[in-house]
């Protein structure tokens, strides 16, 4: 190896020493980030913490029978994993539509969707992993919203979820 190679080697070496995979530990998420009321979120990923710079994730807690207010992501794409509880989304103008997901779960939202979410259950909180695709959080709370009574529920159909008949 020359030296220039070795020098290049040694530079990234280091870089990526430095620079490279990390680590987020569970007890160490960043609170200080969007909220919205009814949902508590953490920042895992982000800009400022790792030097992200097409993602953001972390965590998003809410209590039993709790439901957040209405909001959207702005141009984000979110993705919602749900690790504990069942999750109850609704979305549209009026919040007209309505699906559930429980553990295991990916929940996919497009940008500028007004949406709420719900914890269906009344006994545990519902935890879930977020991932946006930006590295900062965008959160755009909605206060104007008149829900309708009654949502349209949509079944996600696919090979694990069948459409009741």
């Amino acid at each position: 190896m020359t030296d220039d190679n070795q020098d290049k080697f040694h530079d990234q070496h280091e870089h990526w020493k430095h620079h490279g995979v990390q680590v987020i530990k569970g007890d160490r998420l960043d609170p200080n980030t969007a909220q919205t009321p009814g949902m508590f979120r953490q920042a895992a990923i982000n800009h400022a913490r790792v030097g992200a710079q097409k993602i953001w994730a972390g965590t998003v807690s809410i209590q039993p029978n709790a439901k957040t207010g209405v909001h959207h992501h702005g141009e984000l794409e979110s993705v919602i994993y749900v690790v504990r509880g069942k999750a109850r989304m609704r979305w549209g103008e009026r919040l007209e539509f309505v699906a559930e997901a429980g553990p295991g779960d990916f929940i996919y939202v497009p940008p500028f969707v007004p949406h709420q979410e719900i914890n269906a259950n009344p006994d545990e909180p519902l935890e879930c992993v977020l991932v946006r695709s930006d590295n900062e959080a965008v959160v755009v709370n909605i206060t104007d919203v008149d829900p309708v009574e009654k949502p349209e529920e949509v079944y996600w159909v696919d090979p694990i979820h069948k459409q009741p008949g």
